[in-house]
């Protein structure tokens, strides 16, 4: 029978169980939110002469948690309307009504026996064949499983969600002896296709897959940290992006999520680890149980190992823990030789023999701490997991690691890997010795088609990683000879029947010279012997916009017919893409902003990641959108109105999401703004993407694509819509909430939108409102402020406010 999941019923709506509601909304579920009924009156409600059983008062736990979800920044929600989808009730009144949904999720308080009270009511209104899990993280599963009936225990298996359910990627999915496998097989596909989770099947143990390795890593690093005298600055330093791991690091992160937290987890592994060989590592230091008992647990109580601080005038400033005398001082910056010899090296894979190569402190942590992971994960093999690339795709999924430990030890050499661990005092497991022993030098490798294959302790020898057959990985299609063509900024990859790709691989993915050119070439190679072309990219945004440094440089030095050439090239490419005679599907994804975004507006369709920040914010540092965002915004403005859509008001609304330089917070919320349109396509699982944009030229091209001409009927409205834009802009520069150089800006996307100054509504062509988009942007390039926010941009990262 098939599965159809239509409506959830999410049990508990504290912080997880709230945004759990809230992510199943978001893919279009009809969510039931139910929580414990009060006990007792509010003072409010009391004034209000409410009674406990008035529904506002029964239902006020569960409201207000999903309200506190709703407003919570980052939203839980693609967008806020999202929200009508959940429905909230309390126990007592509405657990009956999880008769009407398929698939029932319990997120109650970690207590085993509050846990199996709420299954035993839940029995009695389930309906059979509904699936039940549980979000816990560290009660076992089949504990939870006792006493319930055969029908439920067949259903029941553990669904472990990671906070916040709607960033981070992973779900673990923990079974039972007596979970139906077809239950543990849908679980597995409707987590990765629906939800766009990195789905982990992992063991009933202790901490599951990523807790388990990810805690220790914590742990580890705190040990070392004290055993060579490193300060808490020092260590969040060496663990952060030089490793490929969170910003935030490890002591930084320890203060966001709760140190209280910490220690409870860490105890619990203590406590269900007895057998373990490195048990010592979850003995917490002193230094944390002190901060413990002094209630230090970050940012919830205001200080943790870090404390922020009111300086001098008033100033904030961030102090670190002393961890020796247990005060607080001022943060310092950190630098260590072998991290200076880190710069250059952009390809994290290729930093990590330089770290562990270093001669001061820096390297003989590293050299400790990586010791330590990889004897430790070699060992959970199979204990937590049967395959070890399930350990990898959990600490990057759960833990924001750019490489899981074994791919990290795969770049280091697996036999320098063993030869740290045995300095670290820590010994790997025998199969890894038994796989260096037959020959097999990587955890890790590509076969002759190009798919990544790991190695298998049990049948030892490599197979195919599961679940990749879905996605299409550009790196494996790199490695096995599929790129065309290549410069120092794009390459043309085959991604097979016919379809191409552009791959962008300059700095945050910027469009300059090097882009443009791969975009041309990617479209000429495919109209000739190709069927379509993608433009796609595996890094973690899509394109931070065009190359600004380029752009300041040519304006500093009055090059403007050099400055005027380049945004004609721009425009020109963006041209030849959407009137080329291949279908071209863009793929969005993080950070999709000014040139990134026009250039998807320019796409015959976009298939994008729903983690999309898709934006024109030109305005920002002074300019408006020239690479043919302004004429596209125009155009598409001008066709909603031949739908029957008032035109002033649409012309308004796309006025002010271009001026106010609006950014999508997803890209439900970019179809809103007008940056996606109908036909384009939203995909949940980011490793799918460009899988499915291939689908999508495909579909094109079989349908019998036929080359599009450029419009030259695009309706504008001269004088009379540009006297009502000034008019607005000189009232909002004289009540001094934008500045005159902003009102200049402003007033110069309001000409081009409006097609200039043309005496009556005019039938206009593209190309006239790419020359006129031209020109305004040449000029504001011209003026001093203009020059000043582009130089702020590139040096602090800031816009200035002039």
């Amino acid at each position: 029978m098939k599965r159809i999941i239509k409506k959830v019923a999410v049990l508990g709506s504290g912080v997880m169980g709230s945004r759990i509601a809230c992510h199943f909304a978001n893919i279009g579920v009809q969510v039931l939110l139910l929580d414990i009924a009060p006990k007792e009156l509010t003072p409010d409600e009391e004034k209000k002469g409410l009674k406990l059983d008035a529904p506002a008062v029964r239902n006020r736990i569960v409201n207000s948690a999903l309200q506190a979800a709703v407003v919570a920044n980052p939203s839980p929600l693609y967008r806020k309307s999202e929200a009508s989808r959940i429905k909230t009730g309390n126990f007592d009144d509405n657990l009956k009504d999880i008769a009407s949904c398929d698939w029932v999720i319990e997120v109650v308080v970690e207590r085993l026996d509050i846990k199996k009270s709420i299954y035993e009511r839940v029995e009695q209104f389930r309906k059979k064949g509904t699936l039940i899990t549980s979000n816990t993280s560290g009660i076992p599963i089949h504990l939870l499983a006792e006493g319930r009936s055969e029908d439920f225990t067949q259903h029941f298996c553990g669904t472990h969600f990671f906070n916040p359910p709607r960033y981070l990627k992973l779900l673990e999915i923990i079974p039972t002896p007596a979970t139906k496998p077809e239950v543990i097989d849908f679980l597995l596909h409707y987590g990765d296709l629906y939800l766009g989770k990195t789905v982990v099947l992992a063991k009933d143990t202790p901490g599951f897959i990523a807790n388990r390795v990810g805690v220790f890593a914590l742990l580890d690093a705190m040990q070392t940290m004290q055993k060579l005298g490193l300060t808490v600055e020092e260590t969040d330093k060496l663990t952060g992006p030089v490793i490929g791991h969170a910003k935030s690091a490890t002591l930084r992160t320890s203060d966001v999520v709760g140190l209280d937290t910490t220690i409870n987890v860490a105890n619990g592994l203590a406590q269900g680890l007895p057998d373990d060989e490195a048990k010592d590592v979850f003995v917490l230091p002193d230094f944390v149980q002190k901060m413990g008992e002094n209630k230090w647990l970050g940012d919830k109580t205001g200080q943790g190992f870090y404390k922020k601080v009111k300086g001098e005038g008033g100033k904030s400033e961030i102090h670190a823990l002393d961890l020796n005398t247990l005060e607080y001082k001022p943060s310092q910056k950190v630098k260590f030789a072998t991290l200076e010899l880190t710069k250059t090296i952009d390809k994290l894979a290729d930093r990590f023999k330089v770290l562990v190569g270093g001669k001061d402190k820096a390297g003989e942590f590293y050299r400790l701490s990586f010791g330590s992971l990889f004897a430790y994960v070699s060992n959970r093999v199979p204990e937590i997991a049967d395959q070890l690339y399930k350990i990898d795709d959990a600490l990057r999924a759960g833990f924001g690691w750019e490489l899981g430990p074994f791919e990290t030890w795969d770049a280091l050499g697996v036999e320098v890997g063993v030869g740290l661990a045995q300095a670290a005092g820590r010994t790997v497991a025998p199969w890894v010795e038994e796989m260096l022993a037959a020959g097999n030098q990587t955890f890790y490798k590509l076969n002759a088609s190009g798919v990544r294959e790991f190695y298998d302790k049990e049948s030892k020898q490599y197979q195919p990683v599961s679940g990749v057959a879905n996605f299409i990985i550009l790196d494996n299609l790199r490695a096995s000879g599929k790129v065309l063509w290549k410069n120092a900024g794009a390459s043309v990859i085959d991604l097979g029947d016919g379809i191409l790709n552009v791959e962008f691989h300059s700095k945050m993915n910027s469009l300059g010279t090097d882009v443009i050119q791969g975009l041309l070439k990617g479209v000429e190679l495919a109209e000739n012997g190709y069927r379509g072309l993608v433009v796609g990219n595996d890094a973690p945004n899509f394109s931070a916009g065009a190359n600004l440094g380029l752009v300041y440089m040519q304006a500093l030095e009055q090059e403007f017919d050099e400055l005027n050439m380049m945004i004609q090239q721009f425009q020109q490419a963006m041209m030849r893409m959407r009137y080329s005679s291949i279908p071209v599907v863009g793929t969005p994804h993080g950070l999709t902003l000014g040139g990134g975004c026009e250039l998807n507006l320019h796409c015959d369709r976009v298939v994008a990641s729903a983690e999309s920040y898709i934006g024109l914010v030109e305005f920002g540092v002074g300019l408006i959108p020239g690479g043919g965002g302004t004429k596209e915004m125009t155009l598409r403005t001008a066709l909603k109105h031949e739908e029957g859509e008032p035109e002033f008001n649409l012309l308004r609304n796309t006025y002010m999401t271009i001026s106010t330089a609006k950014v999508s917070t997803s890209a439900a919320e970019a179809f809103d703004l007008g940056f996606l349109r109908r036909g384009d396509e939203i995909v949940v699982n980011p490793n799918r993407v460009i899988a499915q944009a291939k689908a999508a030229a495909i579909e094109l091209a079989d349908a019998g694509y036929s080359q599009p001409t450029q419009k030259t009927n695009i309706k504008v409205h001269g004088k009379g819509a540009l006297a009502m834009f000034r008019t607005g802009v000189y009232a909002m520069q004289q009540g001094q909430y934008i500045s005159k150089h902003d009102e200049l800006i402003a007033n110069k996307l309001a000409y081009v939108m409006c097609g200039g100054d043309l005496s009556s509504p005019t039938e206009v062509s593209e190309q006239y409102l790419l020359d006129l988009e031209r020109e305004a942007f040449l000029s504001l390039c011209g003026e001093r402020k203009t020059l000043e926010r582009i130089q702020s941009i590139l040096t602090t990262g800031k816009p200035l406010r002039n």
